[in-house]
């Protein structure tokens, strides 16, 4: 056993030495490329050529389900593998095969999410897979539609968005139907398509269409059968070779679940959850976008655990032991991200967000036996996904919140907390029924979507800081001279601070409107030649309207890019509006210098600047309101905009970890901040500024109009573990979090580890590969992280009080 297994092997608390034993083997293995998807994927479209797009699709997924390599690893009760091994990342050349024969020299020894390419693999990509793609990705084809000016803006080496997660990956961040399948299982859902097809008339011209769509959603259909049969089979194989009598039992077990579902409705809490895990891997297979999130698991689940559990049929550990064994399946879901991708969703980001609690459709507080069950899998599995958060609402109850604090004081990095009233507020405001918004999960890292939603909530990443740069420098980039944004005038006329706003308004109203325009082709390009037809199965109403879900099939439909860096921003402005122009310390001329020269021989401007204004998170309203007004002026131009689907552009106000590589594209800023320094990540303040404490933060970033950034808003916190080791410092931090939830905040999430210990791992990465961190929005192992990465994590402030 490597020193890194028996590292882990001390800190997995699972009272189950089966989940102990699957938790090893998973962070044993180092990540590699799987090339079997693209080269079935790639065989197929030779195969179909000419044939419908949909039909292509539905076609190619199902080869890839009846060809790729299946296997039932020992002692896992679920079974379903993305890849031909644990933590290989299938490759999706339709997105993907553009930077990958670009980077294929990079990946084996890049900083961040370092994957292993075989030498076959890499001489098979080369040869088959590679030429094939050429001009045919979305990546291709979208390139060629965006307008060549808009492009420049963000293909510049400073760009003021980024669009690459939909460029060159598909649509992802979306909650199915789960229940269809657990409830009527594929056969239900193949009768329905049945009587669809049988009552379309093709003399209406529309009809062609659905009628391509319904019988590619039947070849899905006949797939995902085929699928599980095949572990049924491969399960009754290995049980007659077995000679462990349990595993034995269990092998004989699992080949006579896989037989009845999910072709068949789940007449059990084990059968739920491998139909579950046959409904939610395959979204995961058909496309590369991350955050397909299996939602609110504990509600559509609990029947069948409760019924089991009246009955006899199941205990509670029973039941956890399962849910951990699912824990451990979806942390071996993967993503081959390139190399700059990576930088802006690092540590093999997949966020498959499992949300617990919250309330029913009339109202009534929805936590049950399964919430808390939940919780004592994330507490005895230390991986990084799922991507576990809790909905709270005033009768939400205290045990749930405190067993919630309890779990994440043991540095599990989750659970992270959501606001039910801004929630709900939030999508009512938008027009979803009150019933459908009680039932939002989050999507991906913090984004509130209703059911029945493909809502494309991470759409892309826009630099908040960038704009301010350009307003101050007459729309030219301060790193390299070009003009980038439009011309807002020379700064040095600027008489008020009302002007200068007006300008750094004016540029970001510019480079919304150019990433809707960008946005929308990319929404067009899925639809014309990326559809997805298993997507379309499981999400209301793309069924009953006959249309796939890239083209406005689901009930719901949005486009959400998020802004980044709004605490840098705002601390700059408070800065130039404090010196500038209310004390008139410092001329704007003399602001401008400096920041060309990047500070350079005036540390002590950069420190007046760094440490006497005011500074947003220390609940003055000073700064506070400066904050607000940069996220409303976002939050206003973004939601102007409607997308290709029918649907509304919602703004969101979170980084992933985006804050790093986006800093590199912006110079000195009137915070003190030197050029390509990171930004600061979510509505987090910028580090070292909180001078007040965790309350007077919660304060701050409650002043933020959480109701109007319809896409959500993330607030990081690092507490060191020794204030939440009693139950004092526990309760101290449910009753932060229900103050910033009655002050209307929306979103906050904790790290509890102590800078030491992550420094020792940097030294030390082999015995930390344990070692799960709150990155933003979502957790990843600390020491798959690129060290700018981990050095902006050690940066933030750790409280050592609540």
């Amino acid at each position: 056993m490597s020193v890194s297994a028996k590292k882990a092997k001390s800190l997995i608390p699972s009272p189950f030495a089966r989940t102990r034993k699957l938790n090893e083997e998973l962070l044993s293995v180092r990540p590699e490329i799987c090339i079997e998807r693209a080269r079935l994927v790639t065989i197929s479209y030779q195969e179909t050529e000419g044939e419908p797009m949909i039909i292509r699709r539905a076609k190619a997924l199902a080869k890839i389900l009846r060809e790729m390599s299946i296997f039932v690893q020992k002692d896992q009760l679920i079974v379903g593998n993305q890849a031909s091994k644990l933590r290989a990342s299938p490759l999706y050349p339709e997105t993907e095969a553009g930077y990958l024969e670009r980077e294929l020299d990079l990946f084996s020894r890049r900083e961040q999410d370092r994957l292993i390419i075989p030498h076959e693999v890499r001489e098979e990509l080369e040869r088959d897979i590679f030429p094939y793609w050429k001009g045919k990705t979305t990546e291709d084809v979208a390139l060629k539609a965006i307008p060549p000016d808009i492009r420049e803006i963000f293909e510049h080496e400073h760009p003021t968005f980024c669009p690459d997660i939909h460029l060159k990956g598909s649509i992802g961040h979306v909650i199915v139907d789960y229940e269809k399948i657990l409830n009527f299982g594929v056969k239900g859902m193949r009768e329905k398509l049945e009587e669809k097809l049988k009552n379309l008339d093709l003399t209406q011209p529309e009809n062609s269409d659905k009628y391509h769509f319904y019988q590619a959603e039947l070849i899905v259909c006949d797939a995902l059968v085929d699928w599980a049969e095949r572990f049924a089979q491969e399960a009754k194989k290995l049980a007659t070779l077995e000679q462990d009598e349990e595993w034995r039992v269990e092998l004989e077990r699992i080949a006579k679940i896989c037989q009845w579902v999910p072709e068949n409705p789940a007449r059990n809490f084990r059968e739920a959850v491998q139909s579950f895990w046959f409904v939610h891997l395959p979204l995961y297979i058909e496309q590369n976008g991350l955050a397909v999130s299996p939602g609110r698991l504990d509600q559509y689940l609990f029947p069948f655990y409760q019924e089991d559990k009246q009955e006899g049929r199941i205990t509670s550990n029973q039941a956890q032991e399962l849910l951990e064994c699912l824990w451990i399946k979806f942390t071996e879901v993967m993503r081959a991200y390139d190399h700059n991708d990576a930088k802006y969703f690092a540590g093999f980001s997949i966020s498959e967000n499992v949300v617990l609690g919250g309330q029913t459709e009339d109202g009534r507080d929805a936590t049950n036996e399964l919430s808390y069950l939940c919780l004592e899998a994330e507490k005895s599995t230390k991986l990084s996904q799922p991507n576990l958060g809790i909905r709270v609402h005033h009768r939400t109850p205290d045990d749930f919140l405190l067993k919630a604090v309890e779990v994440i004081s043991e540095g599990r990095t989750k659970p992270e907390i959501f606001n039910d009233q801004i929630g709900i507020t939030s999508l009512t405001s938008l027009g979803v029924p009150l019933g459908d918004a009680r039932n939002y999960s989050i999507s991906g890292c913090v984004e509130p979507v209703p059911p029945h939603c493909n809502g494309m909530t991470n759409a892309a990443m826009s630099n908040l800081a960038k704009a301010l740069e350009l307003a101050l420098n007459d729309g030219k980039c301060r790193l390299c001279g070009k003009q980038l944004g439009e011309k807002t005038g020379d700064p040095r006329q600027f008489t008020s601070f009302e002007q200068l706003m007006d300008a750094y308004r004016i540029q970001v109203t510019y480079y919304v409107e150019m990433m809707a325009v960008t946005l929308n082709i990319i929404e067009k390009v899925h639809a014309h030649i990326m559809p997805l037809p298993y997507f379309s199965l499981v999400i209301d109403d793309c069924v009953e309207k006959g249309k796939d879900v890239t083209e406005g099939g689901a009930r719901y439909n949005y486009t959400g890019p998020q802004g980044v860096g709004i605490a840098t921003t705002a601390d700059s402005l408070t800065a130039v509006k404090k010196f500038v122009f209310d004390e008139k310390k410092l001329s704007m001329s003399e602001l401008i210098e400096a920041l060309d020269e990047n500070f350079e021989g005036r540390e002590p401007l950069r420190q007046m600047l760094m440490n006497e204004p005011p500074k947003y998170s220390n609940d003055d309203d000073y700064a506070d309101e400066i904050a607000r007004e940069v996220g409303v002026i976002y939050c206003e131009e973004v939601s102007k905009y409607r997308n290709t689907r029918g649907g509304r552009y919602r703004p969101g106000l979170y980084s992933v970890s985006a804050n790093v590589p986006l800093g590199l594209h912006v110079g000195a800023l009137p915070n003190g901040r030197k050029a390509t320094a990171p930004l600061s990540d979510g509505i987090s303040p910028v580090h070292g500024t909180e001078r007040c404490g965790p309350t007077a933060i919660v304060k701050s970033a409650a002043k933020l109009d959480h109701v109007l950034v319809t896409n959500g808003t993330q607030l990081n916190m690092k507490f060191s573990p020794n204030v939440l080791s009693d139950e004092k410092g526990r309760r101290n931090l449910a009753d932060l979090i229900r103050t910033f939830f009655d002050l209307g905040g929306w979103h906050v999430q904790f790290n509890v580890v102590s800078a030491d210990i992550l420094k020792e791992a940097q030294k030390d990465p082999d015995s930390y590969r344990w070692l799960i961190i709150r990155v933003a929005g979502y957790s990843a192992f600390f020491v798959e992280l690129d060290k700018a990465v981990q050095d902006d994590i050690i940066d933030r402030t750790e409280y050592q009080s609540v």
